[in-house]
């Protein structure tokens, strides 16, 4: 028997959900199979969602699978997406895939990251270009975001850090507000100190994407490297632990900065 309590906060978190993903209850009916009277009937806890249910709802919702689980427990039921850890001689076709991936991207630099962006694994291309950054930045768990931004970081380097910083801000913000998650929130707030304020002329990307100009690390050296990023997730992980990892790849937007990092990796 499901306490009241019980089903009012799983009613509010679904409800919470919802809202977040700007889907009203009709569309929320239609993507699960129901009908808009019995989502309405859950969100006011009148009805308690059997499991099944709850897993569908959640899917058609976009829940993070983590969420997913709680979720689950807010509604009696135990969690159903195993969180093994990285480390985990079952996950080690994933390791390796990730680091295949990670070498096959050289001379370009690449890195996973879990959810809050702390580095999981990164290649050499990827270290090279963090050569000079402070020591405590580098320690473990090492922000990326906070490497990049961080005064004692790569910020010095970065050509666009006002654009640059302010896209890597607002898109930890986003994801803060599509995933609640106070680190991220806390994060957010960190970098925001540590740049300059938001540039209010047009931004000089390539039309496509925000790119990052970094300077050659080098000071003698006046060339300047010119990256875009693309970010890669396991879209069918069932597995909290891989659902979270991300793939973030550096690209050159030039050939000349093709031709330097080619260099950098024969140094």
């Amino acid at each position: 028997m499901i306490s009241e309590s019980t089903r009012s906060g799983l009613a509010d978190a679904l409800r919470a959900w919802r809202t977040r993903r700007h889907v009203s209850q009709l569309e929320l009916a239609t993507r699960t199979g129901t009908t808009q009277r019995h989502v309405s009937f859950i969100e006011s806890g009148r009805s308690t969602p059997g499991r099944s249910m709850i897993i569908r709802l959640a899917e058609s919702l976009e829940v993070p699978i983590r969420e997913r689980n709680e979720l689950l427990l807010a509604a009696g039921f135990a969690p159903v997406y195993p969180q093994t850890s990285l480390d985990d001689p079952q996950l080690e076709p994933i390791r390796t895939a990730l680091e295949r991936i990670l070498h096959g991207h050289l001379p370009y630099p690449a890195v996973v990251l879990d959810r809050h962006g702390d580095l999981i694994s990164g290649n050499a291309a990827f270290h090279a270009l963090t050569v000079g950054v402070a020591p405590h930045l580098l320690e473990p768990p090492v922000s990326v975001p906070r490497v990049l931004l961080h005064p004692q970081g790569l910020a010095p380097r970065i050509v666009n850090l006002g654009e640059w910083a302010w896209h890597i801000i607002d898109c930890i913000r986003a994801e803060s507000v599509r995933n609640p998650d106070d680190r991220l929130q806390r994060l957010a707030c960190e970098l925001t100190d540590l740049v300059p304020p938001r540039p209010c002329d047009s931004p000089h990307h390539l039309g496509f994407a925000v790119p990052l100009r970094l300077r050659a690390q080098d000071p003698a050296d006046e060339r300047e490297f010119t990256l875009i990023t693309t970010l890669t997730h396991f879209g069918t992980a069932i597995d909290v632990t891989v659902a979270e990892l991300r793939l973030e790849a550096f690209l050159p937007a030039d050939h000349a900065t093709s031709v330097m990092l080619a260099e950098l990796m024969k140094q």
